[in-house]
């Protein structure tokens, strides 16, 4: 964002400090960012609506559930892996039981804990879907960009991700909320 045209101020209230205004190449920079992730976001969407009738998110889920012992994980964990909110997994989920795709166990040693159990028919759902979607990725990202500039992008993008999640209590993340 440029800095906005100086507004008229009162003589006796004490000014904020300036904000941090981003230079024209951080502009840059920033809207080309922006641009790729919506556009990225959108594709993989489409790509995923198309051939397995779900949203990129819940692909995520059904991976995370795959990797996982025995294709299994508690709500909470699956929210801090996918990096949603709770309410939005619990929604998610919702749809993917509809589907057949996963099921909800109940914490054998936490009253209100569960588990989200990805079955058989989700992790075939999600074999038949893989292929496609991996070439989409690869097309849209990988066959862009040579091997230094996918290093750079990997350790620009953890880098982030981390500055995002601070480790002290009370943490504004959202998994927990």
């Amino acid at each position: 964002m440029k800095a906005p045209a100086s507004a008229p101020t009162s003589g006796s209230v004490a000014e904020p400090p300036e904000p941090r205004w981003l230079t024209d190449e951080e502009q840059r920079v920033w809207r080309s960012f922006m641009e790729g992730v919506t556009l990225l976001d959108d594709h993989l969407d489409r790509q995923l609506q198309r051939d397995a009738s779900m949203p990129h998110v819940y692909y995520g889920l059904l991976v995370k559930l795959a990797e996982a012992p025995r294709r299994r994980l508690r709500m909470t964990e699956l929210a801090m892996l996918a990096k949603i909110t709770r309410s939005r997994l619990s929604h998610a989920i919702a749809r993917l039981e509809k589907n057949g795709w996963v099921r909800r166990e109940d914490c054998p040693d936490d009253k209100r804990g569960q588990f989200a159990v990805l079955t058989d028919e989700g992790y075939e759902v999600l074999r038949q879907t893989a292929p496609g979607h991996v070439e989409a990725v690869r097309q849209a990202v990988f066959d862009r960009l040579t091997p230094e500039q996918q290093k750079s992008l990997g350790e620009i993008m953890r880098i982030i991700a981390e500055g995002l999640q601070p480790a002290e209590a009370g943490a504004d993340l959202p998994w927990l909320r």
